[in-house]
């Protein structure tokens, strides 16, 4: 049975996430960016069930080449007569998947990374920090694109190369929560009980250096969706002929002084996307901010 020490810590904990949502619905942008990416996310993941991935996105139709409107098509066709809206549908599952999973990558790594740092400090957080400013000192773009040229740009390989560029970021944050929270009384409460550093951490310290850091990892994934567009604009990121936003901006690119619709639409879709994750993560950051409670 809870004692009452623990039943007021839940009353309090649930009290906090209650008021971040408080916060977070009345906060005007971030309502568009909720209502903007839950359809984005709605259309883009219900694709497969009214578009044939066959005959809707890689089929050509040479007799449809750039046509807009084209027949049957709301967007037009591209350059080999296929779809432009079926692909941008299913361009944008492939590229948010992708940073969703780097995403949740890379916060496995560097909130391990930055726990171990921050809780321990010493020769292990110098060991880590040191690592990690080699690989900050490299562009992360730049080490993105070292890395899938090395592998081969596969969607796992692709996954790993965005995960490890965005890991020493996401480390240092972390560590930086940790540092301020392993200082706290009510660790040292749990520390003086007997409870070993697994536990300490796990259980305590991660939990609380999480939720200041969610926005961070919403505005993060949008970071990473502009890379995979990137990478495949140059023609490092989804490979033909599965279809991604930035491999469609290449493509297109030929044509953008003729014929508009093929390089336009793809980047409506990815700009929607990454500005409405971007007033997500930054009504998050508010919400969650102790500072912003009226």
């Amino acid at each position: 049975m809870p004692s009452a020490k623990q039943k007021q810590r839940h009353l309090k904990k649930r009290s906090l996430w209650a008021d971040a949502w408080l916060r977070l619905r009345k906060n005007k942008s971030a309502v568009v960016g909720m209502i903007m990416l839950a359809t984005i996310l709605l259309v883009v993941y219900t694709s497969p069930l009214y578009l044939d991935y066959d005959n809707d996105v890689v089929k050509p139709n040479l007799s449809q080449t750039l046509k807009f409107p084209a027949e049957g098509k709301l967007l037009g066709a591209d350059e080999l007569g296929r779809d432009v809206l079926a692909r941008i549908l299913w361009g944008g599952r492939i590229s948010i998947s992708i940073g969703i999973f780097a995403m949740l990558l890379s916060s496995l790594i560097g909130c391990t990374l930055g726990a171990l740092s921050g809780y321990y400090g010493g020769k292990t957080d110098g060991i880590i920090m040191r690592s990690l400013d080699v690989f900050m000192a490299i562009p992360s773009l730049l080490l993105m694109i070292t890395l899938v040229s090395v592998m081969k740009p596969t969607l796992t390989n692709l996954i790993i190369a965005l995960a490890v560029g965005s890991v020493p970021s996401v480390s240092r944050m972390v560590r930086a929560q940790v540092l301020y929270i392993k200082g706290q009384e009510f660790i040292e409460a749990i520390r003086a009980q007997g409870a070993s550093d697994f536990r300490i951490i796990v259980m305590h310290i991660l939990p609380n250096a999480i939720s200041p850091l969610i926005s961070q990892f919403v505005m993060e994934i949008a970071g990473l969706i502009l890379a995979i567009s990137g990478l495949s604009f140059i023609g490092l990121g989804v490979q033909p002929p599965d279809p991604e936003w930035g491999a469609m901006l290449s493509s297109g690119r030929e044509h953008i002084r003729d014929v508009w619709h093929v390089t336009a639409f793809p980047g409506i879709a990815l700009v929607f996307t990454v500005v409405s994750l971007t007033l997500v993560g930054d009504g998050l950051r508010d919400a969650l901010d102790p500072r912003m409670k009226r």
